[in-house]
């Protein structure tokens, strides 16, 4: 079943180079690293990422694989490391996603990051993290990511409950996910989980047992997302079939709800839609140099990068992303030139959604009347509104932040 179709956009020069005036900012602005790892053992229904199996690319000729892929990044790296150049500030974050990054060995994990690190070192105290799935971790694993300089892992929990993950297809046996906690900890690492609701079948006291399974973990950081039925994927067929129902709105926003009171009676604290943490210390700070505008480059096939205004992507195929590196050529399929026009909404967009907010000083215009009428609608916080002139979603407003933001664009 294919990944979902990457965007249109500008031919991409085969050296990489950017414009001068995209890298004009870049010693102001914090550079993080993306690395996609595109190998999963199964592909689950629901998943629309760039991902593949070892029997989906198995065969001859350029593909990678779990032994070659540190390598093709590496190469990658070199060509960051050149159009970047000498100014390029030493890397903030690092974030290692997929598919299944710890498939691969830990110590080819560790060989990635020491490439970053050699080529622009590591910021004190930078974030490293790693996806993992449960079953795919082993204590000694964790450990040396560890020694390596790896900071957190984020695990696949998704749910606690066994026909929930059946219908959504993970593999993972639940009580894995306390082992690799527990092995994460020893090792020194910050824990995360990921959470999914609105998965057919699932009941509300379902969700309530995930969420309470993931609280008694302990971990310092929860994700949860309402699933999406994504376009070509297995799930969307078994929607179109009627074998499944297609997840209900109403459901979902109670189930956002509920993870809002149960994690915030925890003590974590929503600093995103989608994301709480214990404190701000372990707030994802990758995830936020992508929300506020920061520079990041995308190793890895089908990656995504931005430096200053220029987005751009890699070929999806992990064949034709070693053929072009083989052969001295940039991976990037197509770009994109951000207008300012472009930008403002994004930051608009991508603002309301933190905890922080977004300062109505932002804004074009007069705010004034906009946010009054925000307020008086239960969708932004008076306090923050009166006292600081921040947007600062509630309750209500995260459900419906797609309409907060229409309306702060359109005012």
């Amino acid at each position: 079943m294919p990944p979902s179709a990457l965007p249109d956009g500008d031919p991409a020069p085969a050296s990489g180079t950017l414009p001068t005036e995209a890298l004009a900012g870049l010693t102001s602005t914090d550079l993080g690293v993306y690395v996609h790892v595109p190998f999963c053992s199964v592909r689950c229904g629901y998943c629309d990422f760039n991902t593949y199996t070892l029997g989906e690319l198995g065969g001859p000729g350029a593909s990678i694989g779990l032994d070659t892929y540190a390598d093709a990044a590496l190469h990658e790296l070199d060509l960051a490391e050149r159009v970047l150049g000498p100014d390029a500030p030493a890397v903030s974050t690092v974030f290692v996603g997929g598919g299944t990054p710890t498939m691969l060995r830990p110590g080819d994990l560790v060989r990635v990051l020491d490439g970053i690190r050699s080529r622009w070192g590591l910021a004190p105290g930078a974030e490293v993290t790693t996806e993992a799935n449960p079953d795919s971790v082993t204590a000694a694993g964790l450990a040396e990511l560890a020694a390596g300089g790896f900071t957190r892992v984020s695990l696949g929990m998704q749910s606690a409950v066994p026909h929930v993950l059946r219908t959504l297809e993970r593999t993972h046996d639940p009580d894995n996910v306390a082992r690799a906690v527990r092995a994460a900890r020893r090792a020194g690492l910050q824990v995360s989980v990921d959470l999914i609701y609105g998965t057919p079948g699932e009941s509300l006291e379902d969700w309530r047992r995930s969420l309470e399974a993931a609280v008694a973990l302990d971990p310092d950081h929860v994700s949860a997302y309402a699933l999406v039925v994504e376009q070509g994927t297995k799930l969307a067929a078994q929607v179109r079939r009627g074998l499944v129902a297609l997840p209900d709105d109403d459901d979902e926003a109670d189930k956002y709800e509920l993870a809002d009171e149960v994690l915030g009676a925890a003590g974590f604290g929503w600093y995103e839609v989608s994301n709480w943490a214990r404190s701000e210390a372990a707030r994802c700070r990758h995830n936020l140099g992508y929300w506020s505008g920061a520079n990041w480059w995308g190793v890895g096939p089908g990656a995504h990068s931005h430096v200053g205004g220029v987005r751009w992507w890699n070929v999806k195929h992990p064949s034709a992303y070693a053929a072009r590196l083989g052969s001295g050529v940039s991976p990037a399929l197509a770009r994109e030139t951000l207008s300012a026009d472009e930008r403002y909404d994004e930051r608009v967009m991508l603002g309301s959604r933190l905890v922080d907010g977004l300062l109505a000083s932002e804004l074009r215009g007069p705010a004034g009347p906009t946010l009054a009428s925000l307020v008086a609608d239960g969708l932004v916080e008076g306090m923050p509104a009166v006292q600081d002139g921040r947007i600062v979603l509630t309750r209500r407003g995260r459900l419906l932040a797609d309409t907060v933001v229409h309306r702060l664009l359109a005012g």
